[in-house]
């Protein structure tokens, strides 16, 4: 049995998603093998048997598991004698406030910067859709976000504080090895990383230090660090 996993790809087939990161990530960390699947936006037909049309879609075996919270907790009950995503039970619930700092905070800092960057990124056909679905959401065009960017750059680099202080003391989100927490903060930052015109950190910043460990651990140097 080969597990499939969607993921979603630009037009040069960069993986960028970061709630694709996350799942991948989550693979490894339970030592699954798993082949991906190039998607993009106007691929839906390819996911209808998920019963929506985002990605990451997990199939695994006759199972069919979509959002990147689901499939964690699908691999977690459905390989328990697999590493957890979570460690002792307590530290899901600090794993979850990582979640939610990471999507209410991370995520719109790295948003504002990289939207036009994605849009020039994608496969054409892809475009439309992507401009027309991100202008309503963020209420203003790619071109002012783009006129935008300095600013959003330095929210960024406020948002990004805190987790530096953390690495400063420590290798991973979760102390001694990655877990979720890691995962999720990770998928952000590959993002940003992957899809961004500019470099968006500098080469000794602890957070590239941090995400080259994270790689490390799961062994997905090269091709993967690539967002292959």
């Amino acid at each position: 049995m080969t597990r499939k996993l969607y993921d979603l790809a630009a037009a040069d087939g960069t993986r960028f998603s970061p709630f694709c990161w996350r799942a991948k990530l989550a693979l490894a960390h339970k030592g699954l093998d798993y082949e991906t699947i190039p998607w993009r936006f106007t691929d839906k037909a390819a996911i209808a048997a998920s019963g929506q049309d985002k990605v990451p879609v997990l199939v695994d075996g006759a199972n069919i598991v979509s959002d990147s919270q689901m499939i964690a907790d699908y691999l977690e009950r459905s390989y328990p004698n697999a590493p957890s995503l979570y460690g002792e039970p307590p530290a899901r619930a600090l794993c979850m406030f990582v979640k939610s700092w990471t999507e209410g905070a991370l995520h719109p800092a790295i948003a504002a910067v990289v939207m036009p960057d994605i849009c020039e990124r994608l496969d054409p056909r892809d475009q439309p859709y992507f401009r027309q679905t991100r202008e309503a959401m963020f209420k203003r065009s790619l071109e002012e976000m783009a006129a935008a960017r300095p600013e959003a750059e330095k929210t960024l680099r406020a948002t990004l504080k805190p987790l530096q202080r953390l690495l400063a003391g420590q290798d991973f989100i979760a102390g001694e090895a990655p877990n979720w927490a890691d995962h999720l903060v990770f998928g952000a930052l590959q993002w940003a990383r992957l899809i961004s015109a500019k470099p968006l950190f500098a080469p000794d910043d602890l957070v590239i230090a941090w995400m080259g460990r994270v790689l490390a651990a799961y062994g997905l140097e090269g091709e993967e660090a690539r967002g292959a």
